[in-house]
């Protein structure tokens, strides 16, 4: 497991994105931002089954992610890992806790019927940084 320097959790903990890079079918990198979360050991973020990303992950869990310093635009943390575990979210906990860190709702207010939504828990391997 890969060291986050105390220099740069601080960006684990903010409203920035994470852009998150799969591998996906055809072997073409794949990327978009996702809101995430840190329990103090993984990166956590929310997707449904129906996603490219998913997909991506289910057949190769290897995954890059970078987070930009909304204050300082050339601060950043980057991680490479694997998605360790993926925890079903049929409640929407996780998610609504995303909501309620980015937008301040209660609940995600783009739930559809239908959608079935896990949490994908990421395991740093490598870290960059910079600033």
């Amino acid at each position: 497991m890969a060291v986050i320097p105390e220099k740069y959790k601080d960006l684990l903990n903010t409203k920035s994105a994470a852009h998150v890079a799969t591998i996906g079918p055809k072997g073409e990198p794949q990327s978009s931002p996702v809101w995430f979360g840190w329990d103090g050991e993984h990166v956590l973020f929310s997707l449904t089954k129906g996603r490219q990303k998913y997909h991506n992950l289910q057949r190769d869990p290897r995954i890059a992610l970078s987070i930009t310093d909304p204050k300082l635009l050339e601060r950043y943390l980057e991680i490479r890992g694997k998605v360790v575990r993926v925890d079903e979210d049929p409640k929407l906990d996780f998610i609504n806790s995303m909501a309620k860190k980015y937008l301040g709702l209660d609940k995600y207010p783009w739930h559809q019927p239908g959608d079935e939504r896990v949490v994908m828990v990421v395991q740093p391997e490598h870290v960059t940084y910079q600033g």
